[in-house]
C-alpha cells in the first residue's frame, strides 16, 4: 500500500510544475529570439551606442502612430513589463521609443492602446515631445502584441472554516453559513 502512494507522488510533482510553469509564459509573437532581451530602457539610453543589434522587449501605450511607405512607426511611451511582458497598468513611463514595423498597421487600431515589441536595437533619433527635445531609442519590431485592458470582479476571502479564523469581519448569514461583508472589487487587468 505504501508503495503506491509513493508512486503516485512521484508522478504528480512533475505533472503539478510542468501545469504551474504554463501559467505565466510570454507569447510567441513576443517571445524573440534571445533568451533575455533587453527590457530596462533607462539603462540602454545612458549608453545606446552599445546595444545597438541587442534584442530588446519594451512596451506601454502607444502615444502616437505614423505611417510611412511599406511601413508604421509607433511612438510608445514605455513602461515596465510583468512576468508575461504585459505593460503593468498604473505604473508611470520610463521613457519613449520609436517602434518600426514593416508593414501598414492602422492607426485606430493602435493609438492610445498597450502594446509589446521586440527586435533589436538601431539606433537613436532625435525628436521632440510637445515643444521638448527628447532622444528616442529606435527598435526594429520583428513581433508585437497588442493588450486589451478588461474590467475583472475580485470577490473578497471567504472563510474555510469560521472556527479556525478567530475574531475577525466574518458574519453568519441568515441563511446559514459564514460570509465575509466586504464588497467586491471591480480591478482592470491587462489580457491577450
Amino acid at each position: 500500500m505504501a508503495g503506491r502512494f509513493s508512486t503516485g507522488r512521484w508522478l504528480v510533482a512533475p505533472l503539478l510544475a510542468l501545469t504551474l510553469s504554463g501559467c505565466i509564459s510570454v507569447p510567441e509573437a513576443i517571445r524573440g529570439t534571445s533568451p533575455t532581451p533587453q527590457q530596462d530602457l533607462i539603462r540602454v539610453m545612458n549608453a545606446p551606442q552599445l546595444y545597438v543589434g541587442q534584442e530588446a522587449r519594451f512596451g506601454g501605450r502607444v502615444v502616437d502612430v505614423k505611417n510611412l511607405q511599406g511601413s508604421t512607426r509607433l511612438e510608445i511611451a514605455t513602461v515596465p513589463l510583468d512576468a508575461s511582458a504585459a505593460p503593468v497598468l498604473g505604473a508611470a513611463s520610463v521613457g519613449r521609443i520609436y517602434a518600426d514595423v514593416n508593414q501598414f498597421l492602422d492607426p485606430v487600431d493602435f493609438r492610445n492602446r498597450l502594446v509589446t515589441v521586440v527586435g533589436p536595437i538601431t539606433g537613436t533619433e532625435k525628436g521632440t515631445i510637445g515643444k521638448t527635445p527628447y532622444n528616442y531609442l529606435i527598435v526594429q519590431v520583428n513581433g508585437f502584441k497588442r493588450w486589451r485592458v478588461t474590467q475583472q470582479v475580485v470577490m473578497p476571502p471567504q472563510p474555510i472554516d469560521p472556527w479556525m479564523w478567530g475574531p475577525g469581519p466574518w458574519r453568519y448569514g441568515p441563511w446559514g453559513g459564514w460570509y465575509s461583508p466586504m464588497p467586491a472589487q471591480v480591478q482592470s487587468v491587462v489580457t491577450e
